[in-house]
């Protein structure tokens, strides 16, 4: 970011401190406030460089209006408020001119070529004075999810593609895509692999949101790569097979943000590359992703017939674990259609096949499945169904379960067992559950989890007296939501 001298009409007074913005702060420290400002603008595509040291200025009232990159980042977070909303004073006031000037004329500054980016909006700070060189104000002092978030999404100043697909070589920009493309080889599909696997691991830490937009253009890459051709038989099998299951990966994000519309695209995508090349693995895996957004989507009956269809294709690919999962997408469909008969005996058959244990045939995309996932996608079932108490239990044990690098997962599973509990007549104990859910979203972007939270929010808020609610529902109130 460039520093900037401004200069106001308006006479020197003291500050008044910005009750509203340490309001929205919560119980966070200042240290974590900041880092989810960042998070919340890698999300959008903006960069800022915000510490407990700016969040301090802003409270103190020294800050008295952001510049547009925070301005954009604070709208995204605390979406349906204004500025003043958020404890600042008007733009036009800060700036000593009428509202109107502000589009007529331009403000003049001078940026420091050392901090020259590409995006102009945020080249110029122009009501807030930051010294680039401030060692209170570091530019790279981000998270390990911020860290492994900009690894994925940007690297060496190329982009997603250029991160997890190297070898390719394709610029994936409109002008680009219209260049003939060199054949593609053996170490094209391992990339392409390899993007896959990068995916799936920063779904796995921090969740679908702000990976949805960038990773589609690896995808577009890996279609190209079709397009090119190859001379080997198993080198395109191996293409075809990794671009779709980056079409099922990117489409999971879409999903899991609440991009059904988007989801269901990709999935299809997917679903039409196994058929044309006959990769039943693949076609099963569509399928099975295809029955979990039917099921979201309020589609129950689509659900247990693509959970069928899904189980059908799988039968030759001969793992246990992979009938397993598809069973219980079947039990969701029911569950989705209040038939308990039908959910009861599709958990029946998913336990009984998973109890069979792994083989070398399991599918390497299910490293997610285990007795936790077992235990989470049974408490989702019988939670549609209304029994609260049995799905506390699933819930709970599936929390309890979960390996620690699955963060995601985690936090899905807490939020499940806060609902359930909630809904059950149990808040103090849901608001407990709560609070998990609320430290793990300081790592994990889904808005899956936090609009589950924000219903367990509403299912507690009459019970604001039992202990530990309240606390729970002012922390909720004063978390950034993503949109």
């Amino acid at each position: 970011m460039a520093s900037s001298m401004v200069t106001s009409s308006q006479p020197n007074r003291p500050p008044q401190p910005n009750l509203a913005f340490r309001q929205l702060r919560g119980q966070r420290s200042p240290a974590e406030f900041a880092a989810a400002i960042r998070r919340a603008a890698l999300e959008i595509g903006e960069q800022v460089c915000c510490d407990a040291r700016y969040i301090g200025r802003v409270e103190a009232g020294e800050i008295r209006c952001p510049n547009y990159a925070y301005e954009r980042v604070f709208l995204h977070m605390f979406p349906g408020r204004t500025l003043t909303d958020l404890g600042f004073a008007p733009r036009s006031s800060v700036r000593g001119r009428r509202a109107r000037d502000t589009e007529d004329a331009p403000l003049m500054c001078i940026p420091n070529p050392a901090n020259a980016t590409s995006e102009t909006s945020g080249a110029c700070e122009p009501y807030e004075t930051q010294n680039p060189y401030d060692p209170y104000h570091p530019h790279d002092t981000y998270e390990e999810s911020d860290v492994l978030r900009r690894a994925f999404m940007t690297g060496g100043g190329a982009t997603v593609a250029a991160a997890s697909l190297g070898p390719v070589g394709l610029a994936l920009d409109a002008a680009a895509a219209q260049r003939p493309v060199r054949r593609a080889g053996a170490s094209d599909a391992g990339a392409l692999e390899d993007a896959v696997r990068r995916i799936r691991l920063l779904d796995d830490r921090h969740g679908a949101d702000g990976l949805y937009r960038r990773a589609a253009a690896p995808l577009r890459a890996a279609y190209a790569l079709l397009d090119a051709g190859t001379t080997r038989q198993t080198t395109a099998d191996r293409l075809y097979s990794g671009a779709g299951e980056l079409a099922i990966s990117v489409g999971w994000l879409a999903h899991d943000s609440g991009r059904f519309d988007d989801a269901r695209s990709h999935y299809a995508e997917a679903l039409a590359t196994a058929r044309m090349t006959g990769d039943p693995g693949l076609e099963a895996h569509a399928f099975c992703n295809t029955a979990f957004l039917a099921r979201d989507a309020g589609r129950p009956r689509e659900a247990v017939r693509a959970a069928q269809a899904a189980q059908r294709v799988a039968r030759p690919v001969g793992s246990a674990r992979l009938m397993s999962l598809l069973a219980l997408r079947e039990a969701g469909g029911w569950a989705g259609l209040a038939d308990r008969v039908g959910c009861e005996q599709a958990l029946a058959r998913a336990q009984a096949l998973f109890d069979r244990g792994p083989s070398d045939d399991d599918p390497e995309w299910m490293s997610f499945y285990g007795e936790a996932e077992l235990e989470g996608l049974e408490a989702q079932c019988w939670s549609t169904l209304g029994d609260w108490p049995r799905a506390a239990r699933h819930a709970r044990r599936a929390a309890e379960l979960q390996d620690p690098h699955f963060t995601r997962n985690i936090a899905l599973y807490t939020a499940e067992l806060a609902d359930d509990l909630a809904r059950g007549g149990r808040p103090d104990e849901a608001a407990v559950a709560g609070m998990r859910v609320l430290d793990l979203l300081q790592e994990v972007q889904s808005s899956r989890i936090q609009t589950m939270l924000a219903a367990t929010a509403r299912v507690l808020s009459p019970h604001r007296r039992a202990s530990g609610v309240s606390a729970f529902l002012e922390r909720h109130a004063s978390t950034p939501r993503a949109v």
